[in-house]
């Protein structure tokens, strides 16, 4: 049993350092926060490693789209801004926020 858990803790580093991605990640079981995240991502259109200004930039760009005024509606105009928020919020909290 120990030989298992072993052989299983090494296999999920050997995955995590040549595929940049734990196993679970993989195979969809990542947790809420996760999947909040990448459903930001794909609403806003930007990438894993965007910065501050991209995410405001692609932001801007939704809102122009989806605002009421402009014949959205606000519940659309409210997810672009929780996706802006939380994008912004993840880049700050992991140090890579820039200009």
């Amino acid at each position: 049993m120990l030989k298992l858990l072993a052989i299983l803790l090494v296999a999920s580093l050997v995955c995590r350092v040549l595929l940049r991605a734990w196993p679970w990640q993989m195979l969809g079981l990542g947790t809420g926060e996760e999947q909040a995240e990448q459903r930001a991502r794909a609403l806003l259109g930007v990438s894993r490693n965007a910065t501050q200004a991209e995410i405001v930039d692609a932001h801007r760009r939704l809102i122009a789209r989806v605002h009421p005024d402009r014949g959205g509606t606000g519940e659309q105009a409210h997810e672009a801004n929780a996706a802006r928020d939380l994008l912004l919020a993840r880049l700050k909290a992991s140090g890579r926020e820039r200009p």
